[in-house]
């Protein structure tokens, strides 16, 4: 019980200070950094889910900032989560309804800057496998490719098929990554059916390897699935990070609103000089067609939508038992603080 009075308390503490910053924003600016090494888990890097993250770094906002960032790649952002939860990373750069999971499980997490205001995921068919494939209900008994079990794209396979009538357990879900393995794994036939991100898959729609059922990669198609707005790529950190290192916190999300600013008028030329060759999976052009796929869903200003928040608690409540939402304090999985003096700064 003292637990969680503690952070009831702490928590007070650090809006009192956040309203009574927002009066001198420019000394909060210059605040002096708790911490100027931070390491940042990521599932899946080469996607364009965290393209904000990757032209950060490149760029060298991260170190404009003052900071020296570590980013750490893994197979899904489930697995980047297991990082920090286990301590071997500071802050997540990850889907933002993770927060509400964690607070389901009495782990306070908190998002402090957007990456992505769309998931940006696609669900779809192999045309292979499943070539008379007609309803949700045909994926009864079959294996589905997520990026990782536990992560956003097993969120909305889920949310799919809770819509059909079927439970998870209907189906086996498969961790194949985000990139070449993703790929290898639908058409050699390993897997039925695939939820993931680009540019995995307009790849494999473009080579007809998939048949897409459910899309999210446009603002109007997020809304066609989660009856709203939903948030998706940003970072977030334990609330006690959090609140031992607003500046460091502050840093960090200046970082990335400055490059979600040069993103608003980056061309696909900027972006293709900017990220790392083996990012464009052997294929320049597809890897193009792909980025103006998902331009749409790119956060402009770092700045999470109350609505949004809403929306992705009704959806994970519709599919998941565990999730009461009248028991989920939402203002605490996510704060504008940050994010508002980086916009300011940048004018984003």
């Amino acid at each position: 019980m003292n637990h969680f009075k503690l952070h009831r308390r702490s928590f007070a503490s650090v809006v009192a200070l956040g309203a009574a910053s927002l009066a001198f924003p420019a000394l909060r600016a210059q605040g002096k950094l708790e911490k100027t090494k931070v390491s940042i888990a990521v599932g899946g890097k080469a996607a364009f889910y965290y393209l904000p993250l990757t032209i950060t770094e490149q760029l060298g906002y991260f170190k404009a900032e003052g900071l020296e960032v570590e980013i750490s790649d893994f197979a899904g952002g489930a697995r980047a989560l297991q990082a920090v939860v286990g301590g071997s990373a500071d802050v997540v750069s990850g889907a933002y309804e993770h927060t509400i999971n964690l607070q389901s499980k009495n782990q306070m997490f908190q998002a402090f800057v957007l990456q992505g205001r769309a998931p940006q995921i696609a669900f779809g068919v192999s045309t292979k496998n499943m070539p008379n494939y007609k309803t949700v209900a045909d994926l009864r008994g079959k294996k589905i490719g997520v990026s990782a079990p536990g992560s956003s794209t097993n969120m909305m396979a889920n949310l799919v098929l809770s819509r059909a009538g079927l439970k998870a357990s209907d189906v086996s879900f498969i961790g194949v990554g985000t990139s070449a393995g993703a790929l290898a794994a639908l058409r050699s036939g390993q897997i039925d059916a695939m939820s993931n991100i680009d540019p995995v898959m307009t790849m494999l729609e473009q080579k007809g390897d998939v048949r897409i059922i459910s899309d999210t990669r446009t603002l109007k198609g997020t809304v066609d699935v989660f009856g709203g707005p939903m948030p998706a790529g940003c970072l977030y950190a334990p609330l006690d990070f959090i609140q031992k290192n607003p500046n460091t916190c502050q840093a960090m999300a200046n970082a990335i609103v400055h490059s979600l600013k040069w993103l608003q008028t980056a061309g696909p030329g900027d972006i293709i000089k900017t990220v790392p060759e083996n990012y464009l999976l052997g294929d320049r052009g597809l890897y193009l067609a792909s980025f103006n796929k998902v331009r749409d869903a790119i956060a402009l200003d770092g700045l999470i939508p109350d609505e949004g928040a809403k929306t992705a608690l009704k959806a994970l409540a519709s599919f998941d038992p565990s999730i009461k939402a009248d028991k989920i304090d939402l203002g605490k999985t996510y704060t504008n603080e940050f994010a508002r003096r980086a916009k300011d700064k940048f004018k984003a």
